[in-house]
């Protein structure tokens, strides 16, 4: 049996980061040549923009397959990115959600031999059948469907050969990173870049322990030991070890699979709901949640349970920061900027600053904005001021455990808005407000849990009116000196923008003509291979510098036409 497998698995091609003989300094070459080719990129997208379909997917794919050869730690980041429809455009989604489910698998001869290694017996002694197809490949791992002597179906997940000599390559290279950050770059500082770095290298460490995903998973089965409709996979621990780990067969759609989900009859918007109540009960109840809720780790039975899978990334919440996450979720849920402020500023999260004012302003309009229905990215405009008056003090922090809530949120939110474009937080979360409302429980946090529950049912309940609430704020406002009385003239600013292209195309001709001297005097001397190259850098200016003046000449046209 085991030669047939062999047989019809193909070997797939090797990426560099699978690579036997992989030193420190070939690593250190492909990170960093691969961040030099992003840099530039990004620097003749901004000089040279080029808002077409095709450049932007072109540049998408690129990435993708960037962050696909760099290995495990860049396609997690890859992954992450690509639940942000609402801060990507559509183009890098598309490309960077090949990276959720479509890693390319190892070879199945190798699978099945760590398998046997590990479980000491032969394939056949171990599994009465075992597809040598795999049903999913990721950064990590593979995943084989499997049947047990008993006749249980499983899934074998095997880990990819030589990944804890890669986690070592690239927990050196990004050490050298950070501690370049901190002395060369201050403004990095204020992120605590090294305890963010501990934080991710010590879950990813954990990740390829499996032995330990086990546990997670029994861990959060047993947090949710009372909620039919979410679905945990059972461990099989006498088929696993730190690097083979058989659980439960359960399929199901692809969480973010809208178009299957309507065939089977499936409400997606109560799937998005089941989905956040799932995770604030994580969060705000059990302080043990998923840190990598992307598609590929969660799906949807066809009864419409919930399912999750891959528990190598789990993070624990500590008490005090728990309490402090749940009276900030209920003053979000309030619009109690105050209330939303202070707890940001116990946990961590904004650094008090003399003038909180600015930061005060962005809370409110967040919470009046948002809380109720879908973000509008340009609606950010109308609070532009504020948001420069913001980072210009700094006052934002990002405690490394806040990172991983943080990530774990934002991928969460992702999903939502896929699932439903009408999604607000409000109306999700209260299933999950209603449960523990009149639970009880033990223990600080859950007791401050369900008392702020009741306490915001009593302020729904005596809610004042709309123009009550209008009132109040304008008077809140005009104690806080935030009213602004604003005039602006339309023609004054073309001006200035006339003015500003005016003057970046004088920096241009200067540039063209200097490097255009140097190579002249170049030229005549003994350098003229140093004059060619400064012959060729005026021309580059010179290119430049057309395409500001043809800039300057149709805003002067249009501005006229206005």
């Amino acid at each position: 049996m085991t030669n047939r497998m062999l047989k019809s698995a193909a070997t797939p091609k090797s990426l560099r980061w699978q690579r036997s003989k992989y030193s420190l300094l070939a690593r250190q070459i492909d990170i960093f040549g691969a961040a030099a080719t992003l840099a530039f990129y990004l620097w003749w997208d901004a000089t040279f923009p080029n808002d077409s379909a095709l450049h932007k997917r072109s540049r998408a794919r690129w990435l993708a397959s960037t962050l696909l050869d760099l290995g495990p730690t860049f396609i997690k980041i890859g992954q992450a990115l690509s639940t942000r429809a609402d801060l990507l455009p559509l183009e890098y989604v598309q490309a960077l959600a090949q990276l959720q489910d479509r890693v390319p698998e190892f070879s199945t001869p190798l699978a099945i031999s760590l398998i046997e290694s590990e479980l000491g017996k032969s394939i056949h002694v171990l599994y009465r059948d075992f597809d040598p197809i795999p049903l999913a490949a990721a950064s990590l791992g593979q995943v084989h469907k499997a049947r047990l002597h008993t006749g249980e179906d499983v899934v074998v997940k095997v880990q990819r050969p030589g990944l804890e000599k890669l986690f070592n390559l690239d927990f050196k290279i990004l050490f050298r990173l950070v501690r370049f950050c901190q002395r060369y770059l201050p403004w990095t500082r204020k992120y605590d870049l090294e305890a963010i770095y501990d934080e991710f290298f010590s879950i990813l460490y954990q990740e390829i322990d499996y032995i330990q995903e086990g546990k997670n998973a029994d861990r959060f089965r047993e947090n949710f030991s009372n909620h039919s409709r979410i679905i945990i996979p059972q461990v099989y621990w006498q088929y696993t070890t730190t690097k083979v780990l058989t659980m439960e067969y359960v399929p199901g759609i692809k969480i973010d699979d809208c178009k299957t989900l309507q065939t089977c009859g499936l409400d997606s918007k109560k799937i998005a709901q089941l989905g956040i109540c799932a995770y604030l009960k994580q969060l705000l109840q059990d302080g043990f949640f998923h840190t990598d809720p992307h598609p590929g780790n969660m799906a949807v039975s066809q009864e419409g349970s919930l399912i999750f899978y891959d528990f190598g990334m789990m993070a624990e919440v500590n008490s005090l920061s728990k309490e402090q996450m749940v009276k900030t979720f209920f003053a979000v849920l309030r619009k109690d900027t105050n209330q939303v402020v202070d707890t940001l500023i116990d946990m961590g999260l904004i650094e008090p600053v003399a003038d909180m004012t600015p930061v005060r302003r962005l809370i409110t309009f967040l919470l009046d904005k948002f809380t109720e229905k879908p973000v509008d990215i340009n609606a950010f405009g109308e609070i532009k001021n504020e948001l420069y008056a913001m980072f210009e003090q700094q006052p934002f922090r990002l405690p490394a455990q806040m990172t991983f809530i943080l990530k774990s949120l934002t991928t969460l939110d992702g999903i939502a808005r896929t699932l439903d474009p009408e999604y607000n937080l409000v109306v999700a979360a209260q299933p999950f407000v209603k449960s523990i409302t009149v639970s009880g429980g033990q223990g600080n946090a859950v007791r401050e849990l369900a008392k702020q529950a009741r306490d915001f049912i009593k302020y729904k309940l005596q809610q004042p009116s709309a123009a009550e609430v209008l009132i109040r704020r304008l008077e809140e406002r005009i104690e806080r000196g935030e009213l602004q009385v604003r005039v602006r003239s339309m023609e004054s600013d073309r001006a200035l923008k006339r003015i500003h292209l005016a003057l970046k195309s004088l920096v241009y001709a200067c540039l063209s003509g200097f490097t255009f001297l140097a190579g002249a005097v170049l030229l005549l001397g003994p350098y003229s291979s140093w004059a060619i190259a400064a012959f060729i850098l005026s021309g580059l200016w010179f290119l430049i510098l057309l395409r500001s003046f043809i800039d300057l000449a149709i805003k002067e046209k249009v501005d006229k036409l206005t």
